[in-house]
């Protein structure tokens, strides 16, 4: 490994920091390094706060003159909520920028590392690029895309099922896999259920701590597809801290005022209406909206109607699957979608991993729509 990038895998950890802090923003990590010694670092922490360079920059101090700082991410070059990140790396008299990615967002894109450059510094890029990338690939996918980055995560028993045919799923995997449930929830600005699964399971959908309480932490958004208004105003969720958006269709918002009204007052709930297609919210329209609202990525935890309806829709990007050594003779899907006929309309994984966690398996993978088709 050379020093380049040994310091750059230093600055893509120190970025890890920001983990599901940053929407809309990327995550980011830097930094300086003087004579062959770290003298500053850090790590983009919320969307509005300085940035990874501004942070490096000022822990070193005096020691920036003539230092190398590693970048993550392409320095941005506008004015937003904060100053140009160009603009502090050339006043603190940096005199060489290793970039592990260029930006994808267009107000920075090659226009920061172009600015440094004349400015007469040396510039390299392509340091490390593809653990950069898949650092902000829900960043990139967001900008690049109009949609959030959606990693659907289910648990079934070996037989494929994630409940019993009553509806009752408490607990399919073991107390691991649900710890690292918790985990995955802390990686996601947004975490959406449909409306059987938030009636079935009267899920919190919140990250918790070792008590079980789920007060002074960041909670990600939580969001509810709900076509046709039928979430209790009693509902768990409703009761805990953070942000609820219910996605339902204009007709019912409409027709249901009273319940609309009833649900708004439940703390800081929000009804969003879709234009309505086959009696059921737009989800293309409602994750679209996700975007605009600047969520990076949705962990999209049920249920298996909804998710069905995603996949036909190629709304899916990852999936995580944990399968627990259980077997039921009958039980509840975790797809249930219109019927098939053939193989070939399978949709298929790549970059599948397989990991033990505790006595289950989960398994995760990048959904590949090209190698499905509709022959019979």
């Amino acid at each position: 490994m050379t020093p380049d990038e040994t310091f750059m895998r230093m600055a893509i950890d120190v970025a890890k920091i920001g983990q599901s802090q940053t929407s809309p923003n990327p995550l980011v990590g830097a930094v300086v390094v003087r004579d062959g010694i770290v003298v500053g670092q850090g790590a983009h922490l919320r969307a509005g706060g300085p940035h990874a360079e501004v942070h490096a920059l000022s822990m070193a101090g005096e020691a920036a003159q003539g230092s190398t700082i590693y970048v993550t991410l392409e320095p941005c070059n506008h004015y937003g909520r904060t100053p140009p990140c160009t603009q502090a790396i050339l006043q603190a008299g940096v005199k060489r920028v290793v970039v592990a990615s260029a930006d994808h967002d267009p107000r920075t894109k090659n226009l920061g590392i172009a600015h440094l450059r004349e400015a007469g510094l040396d510039v390299t890029v392509g340091v490390l690029e593809q653990e950069a990338k898949r650092l902000n690939r829900s960043f990139f996918h967001r900008v690049d895309t109009g949609l959030p980055w959606v990693l659907y995560k289910s648990a079934m028993t070996l037989s494929g099922h994630t409940a019993a045919d009553s509806g009752h799923s408490q607990y399919v995997t073991g107390e691991k896999a649900r710890q690292q449930v918790q985990a995955l929830r802390r990686c996601h600005p947004a975490i959406a259920v449909g409306i059987d699964t938030a009636l079935a399971d009267d899920p919190r959908l919140t990250i918790r701590d070792e008590t079980g309480s789920a007060h002074g932490m960041l909670q990600p958004v939580r969001i509810v597809f709900d076509s046709q208004l039928r979430l209790p105003v009693h509902a768990k969720m409703l009761q805990e801290p953070g942000k609820t958006v219910v996605f339902t269709t204009e007709r019912a918002r409409e027709t249901a005022v009273q319940k609309v009204a009833q649900l708004a007052s439940q703390g800081d709930v929000e009804i969003v209406a879709t234009d309505e297609r086959d009696g059921h919210v737009n989800l293309r329209q409602a994750f679209s909206h996700v975007a605009v609202r600047g969520w990076n990525s949705v962990l999209l935890e049920g249920g298996p109607t909804l998710a069905a309806a995603c996949f036909a829709e190629q709304l899916v990007d990852e999936v995580a699957m944990y399968i627990a050594p259980a077997l039921l003779v009958s039980g509840k899907p975790a797809l249930a979608g219109p019927g098939t006929k053939h193989m070939r309309e399978a949709i298929t994984l790549n970059s599948v991993e397989v990991e033990q966690v505790g006595d289950d398996w989960r398994f995760t993978g990048l959904v590949d729509y090209t190698s499905a088709t509709n022959e019979s």
